[in-house]
């Protein structure tokens, strides 16, 4: 694998300074009801407790600090954070879910934490062996770091997809479709499982400076180009046939050794080296052969 350099991450998640959003709820309003009724008692009441000049300001003053106070109200649904910026400084991130109270200055940026899955497209790549394949697969991530996910890349959904697909196409290039000249060597169709475990594990390094976590990869789609496809399937009809026949020829020499021994044990007929030789071969093109054989019936002597 690839040595790649990556930079440095400048940010980390850090939490941020919250408060209980229903206490504060009910702060604000409060003070909402409280200027209003200030503002509005010497109009209401008839009796002048404070001068009009006065009321009316302080109770537009208190009224302003509630509808201030509402504004750092913040919903924070399950399985997502906020991260927070307080002129354009991070300060943090809330992943409490519920409704949560931050400064009203900040700037809240919602960043989903859910486990979702990214599919790649259907690639044409050359594998180790140079023949074009087409691959795709699925990969399920989750994002780790909600502060690296926002500063770190300019799209981290993005940047995922992009990533995952550069790193299919490594992978498959790493590695033969099939191993049919090494034995013990890995191949994507025959070690998928194995494979899958290192594609993982190079995609979450490519995808670690965004602060996203790989969970698994899986391939979804993996065959020769059409270009080549009728070839290689003669390739490995071929081969199957080879297996099939070896395995054929080894029961075969199996049955012709054990009736040698028979007939010798048992004494059923006496033959020269020149006949076990014919009889190996009689047994041979009959228990090898792909077609019905046909018999002979000698009514001679074993000699003629």
């Amino acid at each position: 694998m690839d040595e790649r350099i990556e930079p440095a991450p400048q940010y980390r998640e850090t939490p941020a300074r919250t408060r209980d959003g229903i206490g504060m709820a009910v702060l604000a309003l409060v003070l909402i009801l409280v200027g209003a009724a200030v503002a509005g008692a010497p109009f209401l009441m008839g009796v002048e407790i404070l001068p009009l000049f006065v009321a009316l300001p302080v109770g537009i003053v208190i009224g302003v600090i509630g509808l201030f106070l509402f504004l750092g109200l913040t919903m924070v649904a399950p399985n997502e954070a906020r991260v927070v910026q307080l002129f354009g400084r991070y300060v943090g991130s809330v992943r409490t879910d519920g409704l949560r109270w931050v400064n009203p200055l900040t700037e809240r940026t919602a960043v989903s934490t859910r486990i979702r899955n990214h599919e790649t497209s259907v690639m044409k790549v050359n594998d180790a062996s140079g023949s074009p394949i087409e691959i795709a697969a699925v990969v399920v991530w989750q994002v780790e770091d909600t502060a690296r996910a926002t500063f770190e890349v300019d799209d981290f959904v993005e940047f995922v997809s992009i990533q995952t697909e550069a790193a299919v196409r490594h992978i498959a290039g790493h590695y033969p479709y099939d191993s049919y000249d090494a034995e013990g060597a890995l191949s994507l169709r025959d070690n998928a499982d194995a494979i899958t475990e290192r594609l993982s594990k190079e995609i979450g390094e490519r995808v670690e400076a965004a602060g996203v976590r790989i969970v698994e990869s899986r391939f979804t789609h993996l065959a020769y180009a059409p270009e080549i496809a009728q070839a290689m399937l003669q390739r490995q009809q071929a081969g199957a046939l080879i297996a099939a026949r070896a395995e054929i020829v080894e029961g075969a020499v199996g049955m012709v050794d054990r009736a040698l021994a028979r007939l010798s044990e048992e004494h059923v007929v006496e033959l020269d080296e020149e006949r076990k030789a014919g009889m190996v071969s009689n047994l041979l093109v009959v228990l090898c052969s792909d077609r019905p054989a046909s018999p002979v019936v000698n009514t001679g002597t074993l000699y003629q």
